[in-house]
Formats: C-alpha cells, sequence, structure tokens
C-alpha cells in the first residue's frame, strides 16, 4: 500500500472515530434530563492487524460514567422515593459542548489531511501523464 493510500485510510479512521464520538456526545445532550441516565464515553484505540501498526484508531468500547447520579428533590415525580427524591442523570452539558467542539475540530483536522493528500495524489498523476 502506498504512503498516500495509508494517509486516506488513516484520515477516513480519524473522521469515523470523531463521528462515533460525535453520536456519542448527541447521545448524552438528548438525556440529560432522563432520571437514572449515566453518561456514555468511548475511548480511542490504535488499530492492529497482524502485529502491524497501521496509525489507524478505532472507538474502543462505550463505557457508562460511573460518577454519582444527582439527587433530585421532587415529591411529585413518580420516580421519587418516600422522601421526594429521584436519580437525576450524571450529564454535564457543558463538559459535552466542550467534547463536542473537541471531536468537530478533529474532524476538521482529519478532513483537511485528506483532502490534503487527495491534492497530492492528484498532482502525482498529473506529473506522471506528462
Amino acid at each position: 500500500m502506498s504512503d498516500l493510500s495509508k494517509s486516506l485510510m488513516m484520515a477516513a479512521s480519524g473522521m469515523k472515530a470523531q463521528s462515533a464520538r460525535l453520536r456519542l456526545v448527541s447521545e448524552n445532550m438528548a438525556n440529560a434530563d432522563t432520571p437514572g441516565y449515566r453518561r456514555k464515553a468511548a475511548s480511542f484505540e490504535q488499530e492492529m492487524r497482524m502485529a502491524e501498526r497501521k496509525g489507524a484508531v478505532t472507538q474502543g468500547k462505550v463505557r457508562l460514567d460511573q460518577t454519582e447520579l444527582s439527587r433530585i428533590y421532587d415529591p411529585s415525580h413518580p420516580m421519587a422515593d418516600g422522601e421526594g427524591y429521584y436519580d437525576g442523570s450524571n450529564v454535564n452539558i457543558i463538559i459535552e459542548i466542550a467534547d463536542a467542539r473537541e471531536a468537530q475540530r478533529s474532524y476538521e483536522a482529519n478532513l483537511k489531511m485528506f483532502e490534503q493528500t487527495r491534492k497530492m495524489s492528484s498532482a502525482v498523476l498529473e506529473l506522471l501523464r506528462k
């Protein structure tokens, strides 16, 4: 595989990983007010195939954030216990917005790398035609 093909593969894997990260952030934000919801997070792992490092990344296992759920006092809520409290979610919207921005910027960086590699491939082909 040529170096240009490897570069395209690495950039594409980075875009795919950041897309998956944005999907998790969206789920977390959509469920921020869902009682008992735990924030989801994923790690990224370097892709290894046949003991050869490719430089690509893949999404690791999705794990649930184990920080404590917020306790909300609302005796009229159907999930409230005898004291009037129920478990809220552990999603912090500010952290989710920061994660979304970081994922967006990483996605854009990978996209620029992809575009530059494509331009270089086109230039090489143009040189070979002459």
